[in-house]
Order: structure tokens, then sequence, then C-alpha cells
């Protein structure tokens, strides 16, 4: 029965080939020809001599045809149920707030609901393993950043692999680090705390969000590249770093520029420099750290990742619609309010961007022996 089933199979994709060709179906004889005999000169499969056998194969390739017909609707109703998109920290945060401002408008887009759910833990690897874990169906995703998504595997051991387990869709922000100076730095400005930290008695610090946090190796690369020993001082995370930094319990501190704007706006901080490649248009005022040493830039990415296996024709329309919605001036203007730069991407300059920061951050954790 399973040969049989076998050459069955085998004659039906000949007679679909066939179709296709204009031959018609083998085995069945067109009006006024006697029914051929002899057999395939391909794969040996016999011709179909009988009334019954020709029906049977007929109703095969209905079948295959019909089946095929179903996959592709199934491809064409996704979304067809609510879509969870992933956010590896705790609600009120950067990766929070950049997630729901372009929630609405993916909603919009693919008629179905996009539900923002977050899932803290572990610096962002709890949420980000459960995507990896997650069927590749394009209903759960994760908005990711530069941390959980990358730099955390340099750090230590994690359940996931952050090249095989997902599929990169498109950025949304990104985002520049930037270096405050609290009222208790005597320097005014970047180039006065560097003559500063280069005294031979420093004895300078700056305080992070955690170890091994975006923030920590940025000052890390600071020091190798200014030739500095700036003292790493890490905090819980960016509320407790930005009381730190307006009650002067450190002198300086990277933080993203959103929790930087708040500490200046109390008037206990201001900025020195940025990490951007060039200076920011909303704070011209502000060099990059670029301008005094050419190389130096932090900028952390946010975006959209799923989990590995997902299907190509998913991955467009996410990144259609992710980079549509970037584009819409309300989102822009989000984007912009949380001090971020807007940025789609294709699933490519992503994937790149990835391993860019693997190839920046690697060797400097390694040498500084840096571990969570």
């Amino acid at each position: 029965m399973r040969r049989l089933t076998t050459r069955l199979g085998v004659c039906v994709v000949q007679m679909m080939v066939g179709l296709r060709a204009g031959q018609g179906v083998p085995g069945l004889a067109r009006r006024g020809e006697a029914p051929p005999v002899s057999g395939f000169d391909d794969g040996g499969c016999k011709r179909l001599t009988s009334p019954r056998a020709g029906a049977v194969a007929a109703w095969s390739m209905s079948a295959l045809a019909a089946l095929a017909l179903a996959g592709a609707a199934k491809a064409e109703t996704w979304p067809s149920k609510p879509i969870r998109l992933i956010v590896p920290y705790s609600a009120g945060g950067s990766t929070d707030q950049l997630a729901r401002a372009v929630q609405p408008s993916l909603s919009r887009q693919l008629g179905t609901p996009v539900i923002v759910e977050n899932r803290p833990g572990a610096g962002g690897a709890i949420g980000t393993e459960l995507v990896a874990r997650a069927a590749p169906d394009g209903y759960t995703l994760i908005f990711g950043n530069s941390a959980p998504s990358a730099v955390v595997s340099l750090l230590r051991e994690v359940p996931y692999d952050v090249r095989k387990d997902f599929v990169p869709v498109s950025t949304v922000a990104l985002v520049p680090l930037a270096l405050v100076g609290s009222n208790k730095l005597k320097a005014r400005n970047f180039q006065e705390f560097l003559d500063e930290a280069r005294q031979p008695d420093a004895k300078l610090n700056y305080g992070s969000v955690g170890t091994g946090s975006m923030s920590h190796l940025t000052g890390e690369f600071l020091n190798e590249l200014a030739g500095l020993s700036v003292l790493h001082i890490p905090y819980s995370g960016g509320g407790a770093l930005g009381t730190a930094v307006m009650a002067g319990e450190v002198e300086t501190a990277w933080v993203n520029p959103l929790d930087g704007t708040a500490m200046v706006a109390s008037g206990r901080a201001r900025y020195l420099a940025v990490a951007s490649p060039e200076r920011l248009d909303w704070m011209p005022d502000v060099p990059a750290v670029a301008e005094f040493l050419p190389g130096f830039t932090s900028t952390a990415w946010f975006g959209v990742l799923a989990p590995a296996g997902t299907a190509q024709d998913i991955i467009e329309r996410l990144n259609e619609t992710i980079v549509h919605a970037v584009a819409e001036p309300e989102v822009r203007q989000a984007i912009e309010n949380k001090k971020a730069e807007p940025r789609s991407s294709t699933p490519a300059e992503l994937a790149q961007r990835i391993d860019n920061e693997l190839a920046q951050w690697g060797p400097l954790i390694r040498r500084n022996e840096i571990r969570l």
C-alpha cells in the first residue's frame, strides 16, 4: 500500500507538469486516440491506463491543488488574532515608552490589536527568552534593545542565541548616550572634564544604571580611548542613578537623554557631551565626544525582532508596517519627545547593527573582565 501511494504521488506530480505543458493527463487518451500503454521514461511510473485509475489521479491532483491553495490562504490571512509585543522591562521605562509610541499605528495598519506586554527580569533576559521559545507564527514579537538582544550575551550565559533564535525586523529608534555632570563636578564642559580627569591625582567617578549596562560600557570605553581612570559606581536603574546625580553623590554619569533631560531640568546637573557621531539637533550646544576622540560612539537601538523560523512574508509585512509607522508625523513626534531619534531599517540593517555591537563591546568586556 505504501509503495502504491508513493507511485501514485509521483504520477500525480508528473500529471500536473503535463497539464501545465498542455500535454493532458498522462494515461488518459485524447478524443480519437488509443489509450497509451507504454511506461513513463522518467521515474518508472506506469501510465494510468484504466478509467478508474485516471479518475483517482485526477481527484488526487485536485486534492493537492486544494491543499496548496489552503496554505496560501493561511499566509494571506495573517494576522487573524492579537499580536503580543513583549517588552522585557517594567512599564514606564524608555523601552516601554517607545514600544507604546508605535503600538497604535501597528494595530491600525495590521487590523488587529497589538498588545504591549511587559515581562521584566534578569536584565531583560526573561522576556527575551520567552520570545525566543515562542512559536514562529508572527503572533509573539519582542520590542528589544541593545542590552538584552545583544550585549547581555557577552556578559553572562543566557538561554538564547541572539543570532540563531531571532529574525531582525526593524529598528524603531536610536538613542545615543549622554554624559552629564553633577554640581559636585568642578569642570563646566567636556574639555575641562578631560583636563581634570587626566591630572595625576584625579579621583573622579561616573555612575551607571548597573554593571554591564550600556552606560557602564560607555564609561569604560571613554576611559580606554582617552586614557582615563574614572571610577565606576553602579546603581540599580535609571531612577536611583538620577537621584544620585542630583544629590551630588557622583560627579558624572552616562545616561539616556530622556533621563538626562530630567536631571538637567532640575538645575542640579548639566550636559557635558553626547556619544552620537555628531551633535544632536535638539541640543546643538552640547558637543559630541567624537569631536575630541574620533571614533567614539555609543548608541543604543530599539526595535522589533521575531522568533527564528518566522515566515519571510510575515517578516516583510511587519517591516513595511513598522517603516510606515515610524514615518508618521505623530509617531515621529512621540519618539522625539522621548529624546530619541526615529529610525526604521531593513531586517538586514538591524542584523548588521547587532553584529557591529557584538564586535564593538565584546573585546572591551573581555579586557575589563566585566561579568554579571
